[in-house]
């Protein structure tokens, strides 16, 4: 029974996005549809980063529900005897509500990615014209099967590190996928080769970029964004002293090492120091890059885009230092990788396009109505 509700209260939150959907004008409501789930896609990713770095994702230590029952409010019980019981611990109506939150906006995403794949489905039967195959909806909502896959085991393997950050990869993967269909939807601008010898660059960028967002993955799901607590230096030494082979064991236990023991610091300042001297590589490069392609009309936007969002994320990422990572700009460090991640896939689809000759697609052709 409580399995229905989640999945009505689910259906309930997309009710909102797919209303707002169908009664704008529009001649593509298709194309708003796909371009919503990834804005909203966009508010999930960081609001499950809110959810880590709040210590709510075992709020409900159960899956998909909380204590066997749909909403926090109908396990009160359980959780405040588990308040009681361990007033520091993981459980408390606060970060319960927070958990169930994160999963009722994850159901409701998985709801608009179905009605993205009947929609596409249904139009191919009735053999309208299509200008993408409805097999590229199908494979975002298998992969957002895979992603709640993942999703449950974060909770039942007691956030695990290494399935914490595959989850965290998985949903910005969802991100980028549904980037790069939302962008084959839309009209593309002026048709530009020139563009295409970027193509490779683009796409070293892209990959970049992915190194990156598993490091710091890795930091916030080891809890080491404050092994090193000064800047530039890390603890007051250029090269501190680091254990790699404990920081980047990948399966083990949160906070311990791959032999039970709790984990050193100095495992945790390889971790940190990693991502920190990594992302260094990444923003000269994706800087050089986009400063190079605003020349083009039609990557101009996407570009600019880049520049200030890196500018954010080096700000933002050292005020977590400097700070000691107050939660509003660590939630924000984790909202502009997301969008850094979007801005990159669509940079790398209109080189992608230029090269192939792709022409603008006319709004009334681009997708199913």
């Amino acid at each position: 029974m409580f399995l229905l509700q989640l999945a009505a209260t689910g259906l309930c939150i997309a009710l909102l996005p797919l209303s707002y959907v169908w009664i704008k004008a529009s001649d593509d409501k298709f194309r708003k549809l796909v371009w919503v789930t990834t804005f909203l896609t966009l508010d999930l990713i960081m609001f499950g980063g809110f959810t880590r770095l709040t210590d709510s994702g075992l709020g409900c230590p159960d899956w998909p529900g909380c204590y066997g029952t749909a909403s926090p409010f109908l396990a009160h019980a359980q959780i405040a005897a588990a308040h009681a019981a361990m007033p520091s611990g993981p459980v408390s109506l606060m970060k319960a509500w927070i958990e169930m939150i994160h999963r009722y906006f994850a159901m409701a995403i998985g709801v608009l990615i179905i009605a993205q794949t009947a929609s596409a489905w249904v139009a191919r039967i009735k053999r309208k014209a299509l200008t993408v195959s409805p097999w590229w909806p199908t494979s975002l909502l298998l992969l957002i099967v895979v992603q709640g896959i993942f999703g449950a085991w974060t909770v039942t393997m007691k956030l695990q590190p290494v399935i914490v950050t595959t989850h965290l990869l998985l949903g910005l993967t969802l991100l980028g996928a549904l980037a790069w269909f939302a962008a084959r939807l839309t009209p593309m601008p002026a048709y530009e080769p020139q563009i295409a010898r970027y193509r490779a660059a683009a796409l070293a960028g892209l990959a970049l970029l992915v190194v990156q967002l598993a490091l710091g993955g890795w930091v916030s799901t080891n809890y080491a964004v404050l092994a090193c607590t000064d800047f530039p230096t890390c603890n007051g030494q250029w090269v501190p002293s680091m254990n790699f082979a404990q920081g980047f064991h990948l399966w083990r236990a949160l906070g311990m090492t791959g032999d039970g023991e709790v984990i050193t610091q100095d495992a945790l300042v390889a971790i940190h120091w990693t991502h920190r001297t990594f992302a260094f590589v990444v923003l000269v490069y994706l800087a050089a890059l986009a400063w190079k392609m605003r020349r083009f009309e039609s990557l101009r936007r996407p570009a600019t885009g880049v520049l200030i969002v890196l500018a954010l994320q080096f700000a933002t990422g050292l005020s977590n230092i400097v700070l000691q990572w107050p939660l509003p700009i660590a939630v924000a460090h984790n909202g502009g990788a997301a969008v850094l991640l979007l801005l990159v896939v669509v940079l790398n689809f209109r080189t992608a396009s230029s090269r192939l000759g792709r022409a603008a697609v006319p709004p009334r052709e681009a997708a199913p109505a």
